[in-house]
């Protein structure tokens, strides 16, 4: 590797407020948990895509590293500098370029924040669904991980809203994979290759997005339950009966707890041990007869109750209480989050052995997630252990996770990404072959493999 020329990149960006060398902050080197930390060279932040095409054929032809980031929200790694050189930066790339009515489509830079499009086109009477917990993350980071939320029973991931992409390749070649159209069966979906790879393959640069009407009314529903083993039936026969909800959260009463002490909020029918809060959007005649499915379903699957959240401060409080729970367990202790997928049907036999696993371990493993995808987020908390036996334990612990799930059929990510710290796993379950065939995909787009090193499936 070539040491980085400054002075040739000072040509390039041409502005020193956007290039950064000496005294990096560190949070140009790690992601949202500023807990695996790595080194650069130089922080670059362009502002259009030929800044980005020239920064990469510089690059390329001296084989620099480049680590690409959006606002660095992610929990796995990704956005860590392992073997130095470039920092891309596109934050300042944040322009939405065209609201297209005719096609029911948008195009914004990658730059732009997930919370500033939905504004903008909620705006116009529209709705983008892609709806994962950080607001503050940026559509191109939400495309590189493919990024999911709790709306995703309903209305799928970013996958499904992504029409066409800019990308710059590694050696700076520019190139536009997917486009307005619906249907697309010309050729392989390289576009769909680049959704979810987590900045190892090209650089995001513009995103034709997919946006819907916006629905008519939104309405949330809570059940509380005695247990999450008579909850978590209760909604696969939801699911069965089409009451066709926008989000399905499973959560139990400890974690509420934890939620309820960091906001200073209450929650509603706090005898319950474990709860299923509910979403449902559309048409208000639509609504009326779905939430009433849901009651007699419910009650006849053992709900304590049905309470329909129609006070707005007891609906913020709930939600705010349901948003908080990685930060409300971080101001409580350090903790490692796990974001797996298990298929739906056996997500109470793997919380039920989360749960003994946890009696047996000693290590606290607070417990979330979308009952209506299997995704389920666990929080491994650290509590007052030292470094090497937090170090230790984790990883076993993790060892045995993980192992549960992929028994079970599950996978290693429903939406955080695989990034660094879940490598390990990620390729300890995926069949050789197809590791080397997306190491072979790697090498048809990078033969130099200069973008985001180390990370994913990369050896």
């Amino acid at each position: 590797m070539a040491e980085v020329n400054v002075k040739i990149l000072n040509s390039i960006i041409n502005d020193g407020d956007r290039i950064l060398i000496d005294k990096i902050d560190d949070s140009y080197l790690s992601d949202a948990l500023g807990r695996i930390k790595g080194h650069a060279d130089v922080v670059l932040f362009p502002v259009n895509v030929d800044e980005v095409s020239k920064i990469m054929r510089y690059a390329w032809e001296n084989q620099i590293p480049v680590t690409p980031r959006g606002a660095g929200t992610n929990l796995v790694g990704s956005t860590v500098p392992v073997e130095g050189g470039i920092v891309l930066d596109l934050t300042r790339m944040n322009q939405i370029i065209e609201f297209d009515e005719e096609t029911m489509t948008a195009t914004v830079e990658a730059g732009v924040v997930l919370a500033d499009f939905q504004e903008y086109v909620e705006a116009k009477g529209c709705f983008y669904p892609p709806d994962p917990g950080e607001k503050t993350a940026t559509i191109g980071g939400n495309i590189s991980t493919n990024a999911g939320g709790m709306r995703a029973v309903k209305y799928g991931v970013t996958r499904d809203y992504v029409r066409g992409l800019e990308v710059v390749l590694a050696n700076g070649e520019i190139l536009w994979v997917g486009s307005k159209n619906v249907k697309d069966a010309s050729g392989l979906s390289l576009k769909n290759l680049i959704v979810g790879s987590e900045g190892t393959l090209a650089i995001i640069t513009k995103c034709i997005l997919k946006i819907i009407p916006k629905p008519e009314v939104t309405l949330s529903v809570l059940l509380p339950y005695r247990d999450v083993k008579t909850a978590i039936p209760g909604v696969l026969t939801i699911i069965k009966e089409n009451a066709n909800p926008t989000a399905i959260e499973f959560i139990e009463r400890d974690v509420i707890k934890l939620g309820e002490d960091y906001t200073g909020l209450s929650f509603p029918y706090p005898k319950a041990g474990a709860y299923i809060l509910m979403t449902f959007d559309g048409r208000s005649l639509e609504l009326e007869g779905n939430v009433e499915r849901v009651k007699k379903s419910a009650i006849k699957q053992g709900a304590l109750d049905v309470l329909i959240l129609d006070s707005e401060e007891l609906l913020m409080n709930v939600w705010k209480i349901r948003g908080c729970f990685v930060k409300a367990v971080e101001a409580v202790s350090e903790q490692e989050p796990v974001d797996l997928v298990v298929p739906v049907n056996k997500i109470v036999e793997f919380i039920s052995y989360v749960s003994e696993y946890e009696k047996k371990s000693g290590m606290r493993m607070i417990r979330f997630g979308h009952a209506g995808d299997g995704n389920i987020h666990l929080c491994m908390v650290r509590g007052n252990r030292s470094d090497d036996k937090w170090e230790k334990e984790l990883q076993e612990h993790l060892n045995a996770i993980y192992q549960k799930a992929f028994l079970l059929g599950g996978l290693t990510s429903g939406e955080h990404g695989i990034g660094l710290s879940k490598r390990i796993f990620y390729l300890k379950e995926t069949a050789p072959q197809n590791l080397e065939l997306m190491r072979q995909m790697k090498r048809a787009f990078d033969e130099r493999e200069i973008l985001n090193r180390h990370k994913t499936y990369l050896a």
